[in-house]
């Protein structure tokens, strides 16, 4: 493999009356010494390929391709902003482009101090961002991208404080600070410290999260999520009207079942095998819904975690289960809902090989970078995009390769995936 050197003539033209002189400019993507077909190599090897800078250094200085460690390091941080736009647009017509979007959290550090990644995601796309906590108010941060939270006291406010088991005393307190109106983070922030001042820490949180969903529902910049596909974890509870818990992360509790008796180890053993027969059978149920093919599935589920087995940590572990039948039976209301979260599952474990191979990153505009750019590998993959060629269009400005966000509303438009069939 030999480089690829191009000498450029530019035409060079002298105006008498300004006095100045102009030169033709470049193309586009040719600045400094390195053109886009190189830049996007890089990006495409650092971002698809899980390399690090300085094996990418090693394998440029083999092509022959002498580059400093800090042009390379500008060129895979700095460049992001060329595409952050793209990624805001691939965000607004995913969550647009369905009903139901997966969501899940991995851990990620910034500078040495704990972070969260988040990942939201559905067949058309995927996308990453980095918060500092991972709370409830975070999530809903996610489900608005680029707006910042806004609160609101109406009838569902005071329903979801009362799920919370906020005492009434601070539940009257709130009835007096004013109804219907949308405030700023700021200006709920002052209210509940004027006329709430010794409310908990705790209660707090709650009544701030309970103003925020309510605004969430009631506002139209964004289009409001129906279903939430995750696990259970409390943050992503009472957000969406429904959710759809995955069946391969409550079957991980099983598997942690470690029985010390044989014959407990056989009890466990038939039961998981059970468990995934009955899942297949929810499977086999998507593709050929119906109302009488769903009362029999809803009474399996109610024998199979219901049903005293004789091992006692394993039939608490049933009750746990069988309290989320709502969530976890979503499927036969909504056959469109997947029965698992893997899709936003394996984009955690793919951001969490990336950080385990360059550790993490050091400054915010880093992981803004890490954020934009495998968000966009995840989702031009998903479209059956090359990231490559994605990324040398993008940065020699061709334009040849339609806008991501424009794609995801093509195939949304012809393949729905938030088709709702109800049972009668």
């Amino acid at each position: 493999m030999a480089t690829d050197n191009i000498l450029f003539r530019k035409q060079k033209y002298y105006s008498p009356s300004v006095g100045k002189t102009y030169v033709a400019e470049l193309p586009m993507g040719y600045e400094g010494e390195f053109g886009p077909g190189i830049k996007a190599l890089i990006i495409s090897l650092y971002y698809g390929g899980n390399m690090t800078q300085g094996k990418l250094l090693e394998f440029l200085a083999d092509l022959g391709i002498s580059i400093s460690a800090g042009y390379l390091s500008n060129l895979l941080i700095k460049n992001h902003f060329l595409f952050e736009t793209e990624k805001k647009e691939v965000y607004d017509s995913g969550l647009a482009s369905s009903p139901w979007q997966h969501f899940d959290q991995t851990g990620a550090r910034v500078g040495g101090v704990n972070h969260t990644t988040n990942i939201i995601c559905n067949p058309l796309y995927t996308v990453y961002f980095t918060t500092a906590n991972k709370d409830r108010l975070t999530v809903l941060k996610g489900l608005q991208p680029g707006r910042e939270l806004e609160f609101l006291l109406n009838p569902l406010t005071f329903s979801l404080i009362g799920d919370f088991k906020i005492p009434t005393k601070w539940q009257n307190a709130l009835k007096l600070l004013p109804q219907e109106t949308v405030l700023s983070e700021s200006q709920f922030n002052h209210l509940l410290n004027k006329y709430l001042p010794k409310l908990g820490v705790q209660q707090l949180t709650r009544i701030k999260e309970a103003a925020a969903i309510a605004f969430y529902h009631q506002q139209t910049d964004c289009p409001v999520v129906q279903t939430l596909c995750c696990d259970d974890a409390p943050q992503f509870k009472l957000i969406t009207a429904e959710r759809a818990l995955c069946w391969v992360h409550e079957g991980r509790h099983y598997k942690k079942l470690s029985p010390v008796f044989p014959c407990h180890q056989v009890i466990l053993g038939q039961f998981i095998e059970d468990f995934w027969d009955y899942y297949r059978e929810l499977l086999a149920y998507k593709d050929a819904p119906s109302p009488e093919a769903a009362q029999p599935l809803k009474a399996k589920f109610r024998l199979l975690f219901e049903t005293p087995s004789g091992y006692e940590l394993l039939d608490e572990r049933k009750q746990l289960t069988a309290t989320k039948v709502s969530e976890l039976l979503r499927v036969l209301e909504h056959p469109e809902l997947p029965l698992h979260n893997n899709p936003a599952e394996l984009a955690a474990r793919t951001m969490v090989q990336r950080r385990n191979i360059s550790y993490a990153t050091q400054t915010i505009e880093g992981t803004r970078a890490w954020d934009t750019f495998m968000s966009l590998v995840a989702t031009t993959r998903q479209l059956g995009i090359s990231f490559f060629d994605y990324v040398r269009d993008r940065i020699s400005q061709l334009r040849v390769i339609p806008s991501l966000s424009t794609i995801i509303r093509e195939k949304s438009s012809l393949h729905p995936l938030g088709l709702s069939w109800q049972l009668e």
